[in-house]
């Protein structure tokens, strides 16, 4: 049986074909070829061949980093936030890096470096053709693209710049290929030295760290400078694979690794056989950042500051997770670690106090409008895809007793915002804006962001007023209950706290005792209230403040921030300094980017400032504000603030130093303190006190005894309580009076001094 081809001859073509060589090669032309008869498909496949290789060759070349990219490098590196006494406070980072120079590196580690990783760095050009061969085979064979190394710290480099993770087989070849011609662009661009520079600012070890300063920051709170043998040769060996060889998940690998290095340090000299056994018998002591760390002390602040830098961007061009900014702040951490114990400490006895008053079953809608606030803030809520799926999650929820636990608690959590300025130099010096500092990450600032009616706190601008109307503050008003026209058309009639009324007193004792109807005759009588709108705008207030005569009262909304600045004013001696919080942003190579100069200018006068705190002493020292004295005994002036039924707290004072500010309170405003442990004095007052006294007690700030200067054109006298007559004549009881030089005599106002018996002939300063 033949074949069809065979078929077309006969039996005596055949016989020819094989015995007539004529013939049989006349018979070969006519036949056709194997490419002649398959031309089209081999043309077709050579096309393909053809183009997609051309695709391939200029898709790696596309993905490549311009000539540009690789003379100008550009890094991802961390912003850090400094304080003003040089402390980090925090980064922000794509991912955690910080420049360092190869000078800046402890002896031996570059040694080490390339003893272990690339012992031919300074002699080939880029990458090492035989052991890349090699390495090719053997992850062939073993079907794992990645099994086997063969990268160069120039190849190292050049993937850690450019190149995104792969998705697949293909992406990992295509990255290969991209190594290797990278690899040589680099060593042509750049010397040696800068490539291991840049290598060591960018290469990865762990932890989210990148850059040797960084992993020494990170792993052992050092600077990578005074790195040990011991130390960086465990970060060498983390460069095989930082997620294998973590030191703290896998120690036994990462130091099996280390022997590694070790050995290699050995075999190059670079280290005697008793230098390598002390390495090895090093088991080293990490100091990872613990949970305040990692938070940072002042998160809310760091926060703040994160959104005015995104603002500045826009005019400055410049990215904060990207560039390696250093931003100086005007934080002191010292304070700042203050703050938060003060913090702490106080609430973890007036919370307590709170819960035990506060009843759920009283307030179901309250509970409920939170609980349904929680699920619809929920992750699970956000991603439902349909209405049936978040009715199925709502109900689920609401049925869950862990989570109404959860709403309950942080329901009724009481917040607070707390706000340190120096008011000479408008540094924020300390912020605390929440009692959730330690988890913070992008929740509600309460010393910025909060606006409440801060009570009685607001009266010191009503007596600023009068003071300045030349009124003295042994000017007395009646304290009887007035009926005010309302613009709705009511009637309002306010009283005092404790109901009480009659009689008449000063403005010193009406301040000190925070006596709401003095005030509200001293706004109807003595300080009209668009003056003191005007007044309080021009100290610093920067909120909106409608001219009513309730505005005597603190109904009006304020921060935390603006008034305790507005106080600052009185500590200044009339000069309002605007609060700021960075002194000056740097780019990467310590090139100034902005520098803030603060804007001061006098709104009051420094007479008026000084009778105010002389007034405001008196209500710290035995007025509203005593229970300060139970923690700071120095100089100190303030005012407490109590909203109506003890919604919000306040305390808002200064020392001669820094004005502080402290808001007590709900986020849901409908909550309210059950007992008169909601008064500023007690729910305020102490954190205040809590923080001057630890300051203050810190010789490293250094905060000397200093006492409010009082001004030349301050008239004082020295007057007997019961006989009006002065001093030097001898009576049982002195006070001193302070009084507006526009009225140089002035009725005494029982502002009795401790210590009379000295000093009779000139006023004595009250020790305490």
């Amino acid at each position: 049986m033949t074949d069809s081809h065979d078929s077309k001859y006969s039996s005596e073509d055949m016989e020819r074909y094989f015995s007539d060589p004529e013939y049989r090669h006349s018979r070969m032309k006519k036949r056709p070829g194997l490419f002649r008869r398959h031309w089209g498909k081999v043309t077709l496949i050579g096309m393909v061949i053809f183009l997609a290789t051309t695709w391939y060759v200029y898709y790696i070349v596309d993905g490549l980093p311009s000539l540009e990219q690789l003379e100008n490098p550009r890094p991802e590196l961390a912003t850090r936030i400094y304080s003003i006494d040089g402390e980090v406070l925090d980064q922000f980072f794509v991912k955690n890096r910080t420049r360092v120079s190869l000078q800046q590196l402890p002896p031996g580690f570059l040694e080490a470096l390339l003893a272990t990783e690339d012992k031919a760095f300074y002699d080939h050009w880029g990458f090492h053709l035989r052991r890349v061969f090699t390495a090719m085979v053997k992850n062939i064979l073993a079907f794992d693209l990645d099994r086997e190394g063969a990268s160069t710290i120039t190849q190292q480099l050049s993937r850690s710049l450019y190149f995104k993770p792969d998705r697949h087989a293909f992406d990992k070849i295509t990255r290969k290929f991209r190594e290797l011609i990278t690899a040589v662009q680099i060593e042509r661009n750049f010397t040696k030295n800068e490539i291991l520079e840049l290598y060591l600012n960018v290469v990865s070890f762990g932890r989210g760290t990148y850059g040797i300063e960084s992993a020494a920051q990170t792993y052992f709170g050092k600077p990578a400078s005074r790195l040990t043998p011991a130390e960086y040769s465990l970060f060498i060996g983390v460069l095989k694979g930082s997620g294998y060889y973590d030191p703290i998940r896998h120690p036994d690998r990462a130091f099996a690794r280390r022997n590694v290095v070790i050995a290699q340090m050995r075999k190059g000299n670079l280290i005697t056989p008793e230098e390598a056994d002390r390495i090895r018998s090093d088991s080293l002591v990490f100091k990872l950042p613990d949970a305040e760390t990692r938070t940072g002390i002042a998160p809310h602040f760091v926060e703040w500051v994160r959104q005015q830098l995104v603002k500045k961007s826009e005019t400055y061009g410049f990215d904060i997770l990207r560039d390696g900014l250093r931003i100086y702040t005007t934080i002191d951490s010292r304070m700042q670690k203050y703050a938060n114990q003060a913090v702490e400490e106080h609430f973890a006895e007036f919370q307590p106090k709170f819960d035990e008053t506060w009843n759920w079953k009283t307030h179901p809608e309250i509970l409920a409008d939170n609980i349904g606030k929680r699920i619809r803030e929920s992750e699970s809520y956000k991603k439902a895809k349909s209405q049936e799926e978040r009715d199925s999650i709502s109900a689920a929820l609401k049925s869950n007793p862990m989570f109404i636990d959860s709403v309950k608690r942080l329901t009724t959590t009481v917040e607070v915002g707390f706000v340190v300025i120096n008011p000479h130099s408008g540094h924020i010096l300390a912020m605390v804006g929440g009692r959730n500092f330690r988890q913070f990450k992008y929740g509600l600032n309460h010393a910025v962001q909060i606006r409440r009616q801060p009570g009685s706190a607001f009266k010191p601008f009503v007596y600023t007023v009068a003071l300045d109307n030349g009124f003295p503050v042994s000017y007395e008003l009646l304290n009887q209950p007035v009926t005010i026209p309302m613009i709705d058309g009511t009637r309002w009639t306010p009283g005092n706290y404790d109901g009480d009324f009659g009689g008449k007193y000063t403005l010193r004792e009406g301040l000190k005792k925070s006596i709401n109807l003095i005030a509200i005759r001293a706004i109807l009588e003595i300080a009209p209230a668009k003056q003191v709108v005007e007044y309080a705008t021009r100290m610093g207030i920067r909120s909106p403040i409608r001219p009513y005569d309730a505005i005597a009262l603190g109904t009006e909304e304020v921060s935390p921030l603006e008034i305790t600045s507005a106080y600052g004013v009185y500590a200044h001696e009339g000069i309002l300094v605007e609060p700021v919080s960075i002194l000056k942003i740097e780019d990467k190579d310590g090139n100034l980017i902005e520098q803030t100069i603060p804007e001061k200018k006098e709104v009051l006068n420094k007479e008026s400032a000084f009778l105010m705190t002389d007034l405001m002493q008196d209500a710290v020292n035995s007025g509203t504000g005593i229970r300060v004295r139970n923690y700071f005994h120095l100089p100190a002036a303030g005012k407490t603030g109590t909203t109506n039924d003890y919604g919000d707290a306040w305390f808002i004072g200064f020392t001669p130093h820094v004005a502080a500010g402290a808001w007590v309170g709900f986020d849901d405003n409908r909550i309210k303190f059950r007992s008169s442990d909601g008064q500023g004095g007690r729910a305020a007052a102490p954190i205040f006190g809590k923080f001057m006294a630890l300051t203050y007690n810190d010789p490293s700030i250094g905060f000397p005894l200093d006492y409010f200067v009082q001004p030349d054109g301050i008239v004082t006298d020295t007057i007997c309580t019961d006989t009006k007559k002065k001093a030097r004549e001898y009576c049982p009881q002195r006070t001193t009076e302070i009084f507006n030089s526009k009225y140089p005599i002035g009725l005494c106002d029982k502002h009795t001094s401790p210590n009379w018996q000295e000093g009779l002939d000139k006023p004595s300063k009250i020790s305490w």
